[in-house]
């Protein structure tokens, strides 16, 4: 059996960031994940990212995607928009400019020991570790809406993270349930390879081709970094209006380069629009009654339906002797150093949302999640309590706001 003071789950951004960090600080760690696999395995290649070249993952600032495009002969403008093969070649230019290996597997069992744990890998190992940080991402997390599962036949349809292969889309019919980001980018990519016909169908309004304003965003986020009780702090009034505000550029704009991608003799929007009913063809296709009337017959449906997380997606503590984790409505509580109800026990990237703000759902999250957990492990492997997060005078949260 192996041990080490923390144990990271996961390799993705938040995992790789943290490693970084808590190799820099001195602290002895392991990490245990197949280095980028969600990124690698359920996002398409051709795929473009939302965010820029700022959001990058060293808490010291030196291995960014600044440097890393410097190092290939790039500008940011030259750059920009980020492809998803060149991010992935950052992470991995990341992980060697600071010395991070990752064990390829995943964890199936997190148990107690006396105050530690131990944790059981696939090939049946043992790691034994002080402290453990989940930084899992999105994958777990995935959103299948019960109404769509009970209508649709079953094998009808994949969640978007399952289809992101589309060697076989030409001369296809797709339908896609879904409005903002995700769904119109396999749309573009769909129609791109050759589908014949891609509608998306989405109950709201459709939203606006315009880019979005993450500007306001890094100034929070950095505030985080030194005071990161500050968004739950806030009160429920004043943390909506931050989810409001990020849902307006996440969720309500569609970027601008996507526009000229969605060719309009092959791929059908149609808002304020739902699904009625469906049924399986003879033929192996899908007709679908939506309820404005019309009918389509597809050969696929694919739900862009997101991910929202909850403590039940997290099958390595399920299998587990660790307490259930406290929880509101599924997303767990966290303290500021985004320790679970479990002592010594982390969780980060998406499930840190409800504690931290809705930021962290997005990669721009990596370095503030990572300089905190580390100063929190510290603080732990020491023995020692965290300094309390100072209090601010109340106007210093309407600067932020502001900001």
């Amino acid at each position: 059996m192996r041990t080490t003071d923390l144990l990271i789950v996961g390799a993705g951004p938040f995992g790789l960031a943290l490693a970084a960090e808590a190799g820099h600080q001195g602290v002895p760690h392991h990490v245990v994940g197949r280095p980028m696999s969600f990124w690698q395995q359920q996002m398409p290649a051709g795929m473009l990212l939302r965010s820029a070249s700022d959001w990058h993952l060293d808490v010291q600032a030196v291995a960014t995607i600044e440097a890393f495009l410097a190092s290939r002969g790039l500008t940011p403008a030259q750059a920009e928009p980020l492809t998803r093969e060149l991010y992935l070649d950052y992470c991995s230019w990341f992980a060697a400019e600071k010395g991070i290996t990752a064990e390829p597997q995943h964890v199936q069992r997190l148990d107690d020991a006396d105050g530690s744990f131990r944790a059981t890998l696939e090939d049946h190992s043992v790691v034994s570790a002080r402290a453990v940080v989940l930084a899992l991402g999105m994958g777990p997390h995935r959103r299948a809406p019960a109404e769509l599962v009970a209508l649709l036949p079953p094998g009808s349809w994949r969640h978007t993270c399952d289809a992101v292969d589309f060697a076989g889309a030409r001369d296809r019919r797709y339908l896609l349930v879904g409005g903002r980001q995700s769904a119109f980018e396999w749309a573009a990519l769909l129609a791109e390879a050759g589908a014949r016909q891609v509608d998306v169908v989405h109950r709201h309004d459709s939203p606006a081709f315009a880019a979005a304003d993450w500007t306001w965003v890094s100034p929070i986020v950095d505030r985080l970094a030194t005071d990161p009780g500050w968004f739950s702090r806030l009160s429920s009034a004043e943390q909506e209006g931050f989810r409001v505000r990020l849902w307006a550029e996440g969720r309500l704009k569609v970027e601008p380069w996507l526009a000229d991608r969605l060719p309009p003799a092959i791929v059908r929007v149609r808002p304020r629009t739902s699904l009625a009913a469906a049924r399986l063809e003879d033929d192996g296709s899908v007709s679908v009654d939506l309820d404005d009337g019309d009918r389509v017959v597809v050969d696929e449906v694919l739900l862009a339906t997101g991910y929202l997380p909850h403590v039940d997606d997290l099958q390595l503590l399920r299998a587990g002797t660790l307490p259930p984790l406290a929880h509101h409505d599924g997303i767990p509580d966290l303290d500021d150093g985004f320790q679970t109800s479990v002592p010594g026990l982390y969780l980060t990237s998406l499930p840190a949302a409800g504690h931290f703000g809705p930021f962290f759902g997005f990669t721009i999250g990596t370095r503030m999640s990572a300089a905190v957990i580390t100063r929190a492990v510290l603080d732990r492997l020491a023995g020692t309590p965290a300094v309390p997060s100072p209090r601010l005078e109340p106007t210093d949260s309407q600067a932020a706001s502001d900001s």
